[in-house]
């Protein structure tokens, strides 16, 4: 009986304590403005996280990405914009550029952050735990536009890569279900 308790009390510390690694809520990050945040803010919410370039082949996607967080917002979803110079150099500018390029361009309104590092050895930590060993969808983000859906409880659900359109149906149809539509 002992032997059980203690393998129970055992189980309940291993569960509390999530086995120590940081929680994507917890991440630090920086606005597009530069100020201090994490995805705190983003709690109980569907996200879907989506590194971004203006002079990419696939920018095209941020009025799709848009559109998918116009339609979505008031269930759920909130899109995070990370810009990214990893690939070809193809997001040179600064943050206000970037912000200023978003706005006008694209009339985005979903929040943007810092522009950051997906791979390498300067990789930012969020991208670590997105892409990381001990993620459900390890490997290296491939090029500008790949996205990471994430569950309320801040898991990570689905994985799409750079050339899946935002409209696509496999990406509609894993929003609706996170969100608790299907």
């Amino acid at each position: 009986m002992k032997t059980l308790l203690l393998l129970i009390a055992l189980l309940a510390v291993n569960t509390v304590l999530g086995g120590a690694k940081p929680a994507l809520f917890d991440i630090p990050l920086k606005d597009i403005d530069g100020k201090d945040t994490s995805l705190k803010a983003y709690r109980g919410k569907v996200l879907l996280i989506v590194n971004v370039a203006s002079q990419c082949g696939l920018t095209p996607q941020y009025e799709g990405i848009e559109a998918l967080y116009r339609k979505y917002r008031d269930k759920g979803l909130v899109v995070l914009g990370f810009p990214c110079n990893d690939f070809a150099g193809q997001e040179p500018g600064t943050n206000a550029e970037i912000k200023a390029f978003c706005s006008s361009k694209f009339s985005v309104t979903f929040p943007l952050f810092d522009k950051l590092h997906v791979k390498g050895p300067k990789q930012h930590p969020l991208y670590a735990a997105l892409t990381g060993k001990e993620s459900p969808f390890p490997g290296e983000v491939q090029w500008n536009f790949g996205k990471f859906l994430v569950g309320r409880d801040g898991t990570i659900v689905k994985r799409f890569e750079p050339k899946t359109e935002p409209d696509d149906q496999e990406a509609i149809e894993a929003i609706e279900t996170a969100l608790g539509g299907k």
